[in-house]
């Protein structure tokens, strides 16, 4: 009985308190649905299909690879550690209650490996509906590839345009298809320094992360014009900010005052899922049909930035990537 007459006293005595308690409580699950991001909707299935995804051992490649197995599609889980790959294989197998989840190696800092890769799919599989290209490396020092590229921009980019190329053919022969380039907002940062593409003069992670993912943007408009008519479309998004392992690389390099700071936002970051929804969304969604070479963030078009839309530019960087990875007119 005492409990109920405080518990009523204090009801009484601190109204305004208890209203504003209630309001931000409310005003902060608004903040994190809203920071969520838009959902996937679509229940589109995938039955006798075949998504190809990279960097699928983890984070939102992992997510995707869950949602494209539940939709009943067999899905390649294109990986460069083959023990983390297996391990993955075998959580989205039990998520999805689908077995037809297969691990193949693919290393995209290496040319060789790619195009090993790519023989191995084109011999294997006798259809390729979705191919989705989500790996990436963030923010690293300046390291370089076994080719001698840029790290970021060998791996996010010509790794990439490498292997879409090479499976071209397969993508074709299953129209209608779908290619989905994983890029960034950052790409709103970018430019393309065709004077030093791979950053050796004066290498800054953030500005080479940022050149790849305007590559991704770029390819993909390019892309889209050179597949008018064959029943293959291609989209690039920007997932959102994610807690995924994506910023191994940069979190170190952070001031810990920062950190700090950062700290009380990191509840509002997505989540692997949710990073995932605008991925599932351009591979899935029927109302995308005939859109190509666009970009998405939230299940929903944006516009990109005006050097995303630059077409002299694209069809430079295809040129200059098809000369860089040694794209011959068989691949």
């Amino acid at each position: 009985m005492e409990a109920i007459t405080a518990t009523r006293s204090f009801l009484l005595e601190y109204p305004k308190t208890i209203a504003v308690v209630t309001l931000t409580g409310v005003g902060l699950f608004g903040l994190k649905k809203w920071m969520a991001g838009g959902v996937c909707r679509s229940k589109a299935r995938l039955d006798g299909k075949t998504v190809l995804i990279t960097g699928a051992n983890t984070g939102i490649g992992k997510q995707t690879a869950v949602d494209m197995a539940r939709r009943g599609a067999k899905v390649i889980l294109a990986c460069r550690d083959m023990g983390r790959a297996n391990n993955a294989a075998e959580e989205v197998k039990k998520k999805s209650g689908n077995n037809n989840v297969v691990v193949k190696k693919l290393d995209l800092a290496s040319l060789q490996s790619v195009r090993l890769f790519a023989k191995d799919i084109s011999a294997s599989e006798k259809r390729l509906d979705v191919l989705i290209n989500n790996a990436g490396v963030m923010c690293c020092p300046q390291w370089k590839t076994e080719d001698g590229f840029d790290m970021q921009f060998g791996v996010n980019h010509l790794g990439h345009f490498l292997l879409t190329n090479c499976l071209l053919d397969l993508l074709k022969q299953s129209a209608p298809s779908r290619i989905v380039n994983v890029s960034s907002l950052a790409h709103e940062r970018g430019q393309i320094n065709f004077d030093d593409i791979n950053q050796e003069k004066n290498y800054n992670p953030w500005r080479s992360y940022s050149q790849s993912k305007l590559a991704n943007v770029l390819f993909t408009r390019e892309l889209s014009k050179r597949l008018q008519g064959t029943g293959v479309t291609t989209y690039s998004l920007h997932p959102g900010v994610i807690q995924t392992e994506l910023g191994r690389h940069f979190w170190p390099t952070i001031p810990l005052w920062k950190k700090v700071l950062y700290k009380p936002f990191s509840v509002f970051i997505k989540n692997p899922t949710e990073g995932a929804q605008t991925t599932i969304y351009c591979a899935v969604e029927k109302s995308l049909e005939n859109e190509s070479g666009l970009y998405y963030s939230d299940c929903a078009r944006k516009a990109t930035a005006p050097q995303g839309r630059d077409d002299e530019v694209a069809k430079k960087l295809w040129d200059l990537s098809a000369s860089m990875v040694g794209l011959t007119q068989s691949e």
